[in-house]
């Protein structure tokens, strides 16, 4: 039997299905990107193998597991979210297809080698590092939201490095950091091929960004339609009702 610790709680990640995920308010809890990045993301069916960045507690690799039979990888700096992963990926008997690694995306090339992936997905920490004034005081939180042990090119260039040629890397991130992105993508021959936008709703700006690079592609970038996530209502829009709770 998985066990559960302190505040930790089992969360479905589906509206159908059994799949369960553990889930703390006070370490870690998935929010909606990474679930939009999951259903972003391009992935082989049946041959290859991904590798998730920033894995967290293993919800994209959790997610992805129901559109692929591939081999999945995560790689997490925090050993306590590789350590509730780790028990969701068994609570789940997903051990054969799912692996956790703890450790930094700047030295995985001894472990994991380089371009062995077909597939790179990340949620990378969106804001840059604060003064210790200003920062989260949930150690946890902060390390995920602010890039305290990776900056956005670590990032990128971690995808790069890991990434087979042809292959695609998917990320998303904040639209401010839009330049930023494509312009690092660029210079690590992440040749960006699909962007969407999301939004609240109808009339306010975009708050997440979806993007898309293929290593050593071609030139041509698709702009995709726009996701809004709520009506006026602030009931979920029907594509987004969809995506969040895995319906077809």
């Amino acid at each position: 039997m998985t066990r559960l610790f302190n505040d930790e709680r089992f969360d479905y990640l589906f509206a159908e299905g059994n799949m369960k995920i553990i889930q703390s308010p006070s370490v870690f809890s998935f929010s909606l990107d990474a679930v939009l990045l999951a259903h972003f993301a391009q992935v082989p069916a049946h041959k290859g193998a991904i590798l998730d960045l920033c894995a967290g507690n293993g919800v994209i690799p959790l997610l992805l597991s129901e559109r692929t039979n591939t081999k999945i990888t995560g790689v997490e700096i925090q050993e306590k979210l590789v350590d509730m992963a780790n028990r969701s990926i068994l609570y789940n008997e997903l051990s054969d297809q799912l692996t956790m690694i703890h450790g930094d995306l700047k030295e995985m090339k001894p472990v994991l080698g380089h371009s062995s992936f077909d597939v790179v997905t990340c949620n990378p920490p969106y804001f840059r590092t604060p003064g210790k004034s200003e920062q989260n005081k949930n150690e946890y939180l902060t390390i995920a939201r602010h890039e305290v042990y990776c900056t956005l090119e670590d990032v990128v260039k971690a995808c790069k490095l890991h990434v087979r040629p042809g292959g695609k890397v998917a990320l998303v991130h904040r639209p401010e950091r839009l330049v930023d992105l494509l312009t690092l993508f660029r210079a690590y021959r992440l040749e960006p091929k699909r962007i969407r936008y999301v939004y609240p709703k109808h009339g306010k700006d975009a708050n997440m960004l979806l993007v898309e690079g293929v290593r050593d592609g071609n030139a041509g970038l698709k702009v995709l339609s726009p996701l809004y996530i709520y009506n006026p209502d602030n009931t979920y829009t029907e594509e987004a009702e969809t995506i969040i709770y895995g319906r077809a």
